[in-house]
């Protein structure tokens, strides 16, 4: 199986899109996930720009991010808003979308609306959309996302677990059974390492977080081996450490504990060696 290591431009704003895709291929990536700006300036660059790349680098990934801005809204102008940038996403034509979906406090009937909404702009665009788990969505917890996969068997999730020891507030240890349920739905991996009380550590390689990044590796490792077993020939997988503030700061200075560039780099080294 083929693995694709993408590079999140969150962290990177303010770059001009030649700058970022220029650090992109230089650190060795497959790819690019993004949320695009409100920018048009931006955003025109960035598709000349990933032309060029795809000359020269066949295959070169582009994963388009939809998550909106917080509102407050019915679940039927949540619905509208969402759909509108979900075409708006699909028309440029991403590998696939990774969306933040629905809200962690519409009802299961609402949220079970909103992914019906997103799997028809699926179907109708030809673009695949996979649903991040993520707190806040209809994917904040683990078991409670069980019911949306039986409902749609088919669903494609993005797997950031870090968000569920977060708010599970433990490694999952006592919830094996329930990851093995959800684990063959995962298309995608965000390969950032989080902990009982905080979605992202200070730095995974730091000795007191062994145990952490282990468990994680091992959680990536099973994702893998299920892709491979149904055959399939590839994933991707972004290695995600985020900025401030979801990267720890001084108290005081905020200056940010660790380099997060360098953090998802060396997660990417790591993993390119180890998977």
């Amino acid at each position: 199986m083929v693995v694709r290591y993408l590079c999140p431009y969150w962290g990177q704003e303010g770059t001009t899109a030649a700058q970022f895709l220029s650090r992109v291929m230089a650190e060795g990536y497959d790819g690019v996930e993004i949320n695009l700006p409100a920018d048009e300036q931006f955003i025109r660059e960035f598709q000349a720009e990933i032309d060029k790349v795809k000359l020269t680098a066949s295959g070169f990934g582009f994963v388009a991010q939809q998550v909106l801005d917080a509102a407050t809204e019915t679940v039927d102008e949540y619905i509208v808003r969402m759909k509108a940038r979900l075409e708006y996403l699909a028309a440029f034509q991403p590998d696939f979308i990774n969306s933040h979906t629905g809200k962690d406090y519409f009802s299961f009937d609402d949220n079970c609306r909103v992914i019906e909404a997103t799997e028809s702009i699926a179907v109708t665009s030809g673009v695949s959309v996979l649903h991040e788990i993520h707190r806040g969505r209809f994917t904040f917890h683990a078991a409670t996302l069980l019911p949306y996969l039986k409902r749609f068997p088919e669903l494609k999730l993005t797997g950031d677990f870090s968000h569920w020891c977060t708010v599970s507030e433990s490694m999952l240890n006592d919830q094996q059974h329930i990851l093995d349920e959800i684990f063959p739905h995962v298309r995608h991996i965000h390969a950032r390492v989080g902990y009982e009380h905080s979605p992202q550590v200070n730095n995974p390689f730091a000795p007191e977080w062994q145990q952490h990044l282990t468990c994680f590796m091992n959680w990536w490792r099973e994702v893998i081996a299920i892709r491979q077993k149904n055959n399939e020939k590839e994933i991707t997988i972004t290695p995600e450490f985020g900025p401030v503030p979801y990267m720890p700061t001084l108290p005081y200075s905020r200056e940010p504990v660790a380099n997060q560039w360098q953090l998802n780099v060396q997660m990417k080294k790591l993993l390119k060696d180890n998977l």
